[in-house]
């Protein structure tokens, strides 16, 4: 063995770090382009005239890496460690290569290779930490990544690896608002940290910051794809589904090949109602992978209408709050077991809002309206913009004689929806159990303008039977005087 000790014969151009995919995606790779040698006591075997130079190799195997073919990259490393073993920057980057083709196991220990190659090396320490995340080794990462950031107080790779930990361990919110402290204090936070950010922000139910961090982020780099993720999940929980599309469109424009980005876009078209695109991109999918598959049943569970083989579904998978979620709706004509369903896709999925939703409504179908209530005004709280939930807390308030609190939901539900008819006949009624005639009078004169003959034939008879009646009430004066509302 020949030991190679001079730093000039062995400088090396540039070492790629890929970036730490938060959220298990790995398609980034960040450039840090700083000179290396050779650690001093790397040991080759004894070289012929006829034997590659280690380090040529390295370099080659990061232009290679540098353009994306990482295969090639990974061969020239490995070329390069059989004539030295011991030279930890290949050894790292030969980690990084294969994390990158989605080899983990193989990664972790390349990574493990390097750190005993050189102690305490922040690279492959923070790669670790990330890559033990994304195997689900949580205890460990946090360990690694804690370590790391004790090392470099700074290290944007090791703060995004460990919000994503925290974020799939389901941390609590104290936890995620002191890791979004540290974050927010990171000097000079490029792109990713403010992705991070918005994860943190949106997972803690504040959407307003989440989009303003989301929008730094994609100013400072608007192809980065967990900004991007994260801006289209948010619109689909918002329902807007314009602007979902285009956001998860321009994610698989920008990365074609990332299973993640395909499975949102399939996820958006699905839930904007077209599920043929759907089902197209599924189809274009690899069929054995269980995030894949997984999809695939919820999309079949959410397109189907065949009940009893749902139910016959549901018998072996108890839990799947795809299926619990499908059934909540198809069987409203059945309130007892509507209710039922979504109680358990409820239970069975609490973080997801439109099952508690579903849950609200079918209590209401039930006629069990206090509970309804009650449920529906913590809702409220989580999502005030909701037309479904406003609309199911006014009809339970109307039949619980809560004609105050009624009418501010029905003029809620006009002002978002000017000529929906049954808001103003419900609204008209309000008024009226009030004796706020003068209000309802008007109301009830709104409803018959906007109101249609052959679906609302029954309420308008009723409306202009009473209408007569109370004009005369209020010639005499009586009812409560506009401006002096029973409130």
């Amino acid at each position: 063995m020949v030991n190679f000790n001079s730093p000039n014969k062995f400088q090396t151009k540039a070492v790629l770090l890929p970036m730490t995919s938060l959220f298990f995606h790995r398609y980034f790779f960040l450039i840090l382009v700083f000179s290396v040698t050779i650690s001093q006591n790397i040991s080759v075997s004894a070289q012929t005239e006829d034997e590659k130079d280690p380090v040529q190799l390295f370099n080659q195997g990061q232009d290679a890496h540098e353009k994306g073919d990482f295969k090639t990259a990974l061969k020239l490393y490995e070329e390069a460690l059989k004539i030295a073993p011991e030279f930890p920057e290949a050894e790292f980057q030969k980690g990084s290569a294969l994390q990158s083709l989605g080899r983990d196991t193989e990664a972790e220990k390349a990574y493990r290779r390097a750190l005993e190659l050189r102690e305490n090396w922040i690279l492959p320490l923070a790669s670790l930490g990330e890559i033990l995340v994304q195997m689900g080794k949580f205890d460990e990462a946090e360990t690694i990544l804690t370590k790391t950031i004790e090392l470099d107080t700074g290290n944007h790779s090791a703060y995004l690896s460990l919000t994503n930990l925290k974020l799939k361990t389901k941390a609590s919110a104290d936890i995620l608002k002191n890791l979004l402290s540290k974050i927010s204090s990171l000097p000079n936070p490029d792109a990713s940290v403010w992705a991070a950010r918005g994860a943190l922000e949106k997972e803690l139910g504040d959407k307003v910051s989440a989009k303003a961090s989301l929008v730094r982020a994609l100013n400072l780099e608007p192809k980065n794809f967990y900004a991007l993720t994260d801006f289209t999940q948010i619109a689909l929980s918002e329902k807007n589904y314009s602007s979902a599309l285009q956001n998860a469109q321009n994610l698989v424009k920008f990365y074609p090949n990332s299973l993640n980005g395909n499975l949102l876009l399939a996820r958006t078209y699905a839930e904007s109602g077209n599920i043929n695109e759907a089902f197209k991109i599924i189809d274009s999918l690899d069929n054995q992978n269980q995030e894949v598959l997984k999809l695939r049943n919820v999309l079949i569970s959410n397109s189907s209408t065949d009940i009893p083989a749902l139910e016959k579904q549901i018998e072996s998978e108890p839990k799947n709050a795809a299926l619990l979620g499908r059934l909540c709706i198809l069987t409203r004509q059945n309130p007892a077991k509507s209710l039922d369903y979504c109680r358990r896709a409820a239970e069975a999925e609490p973080n997801n809002i439109s099952h508690a939703i579903g849950f609200g409504a079918a209590l209401v179908q039930a006629k069990q309206f206090e509970s309804a209530v009650n449920l529906l005004k913590k809702l409220l709280t989580f999502e005030p913009e909701n037309y479904t939930i406003h609309a199911n807390l006014a009809t339970s308030l109307f039949e619980l004689k809560q004609f105050a609190a009624a009418k501010t939901e029905f003029q809620w539900l006009i002002d978002k929806k000017p000529n929906l008819a049954v808001a103003y006949y419900f609204l008209a009624i309000s008024h009226d159990n009030l004796t706020e005639y003068t209000d309802a009078k008007e109301n009830y004169q709104r409803f018959l303008q906007v109101a249609d003959s052959q679906q609302n034939q029954l309420e308008i008879d009723k409306v202009n039977l009473r209408l007569p009646i109370l004009e005369r009430q209020i010639k005499n004066g009586e009812g409560v005087k506009k401006g002096r509302k029973n409130e």
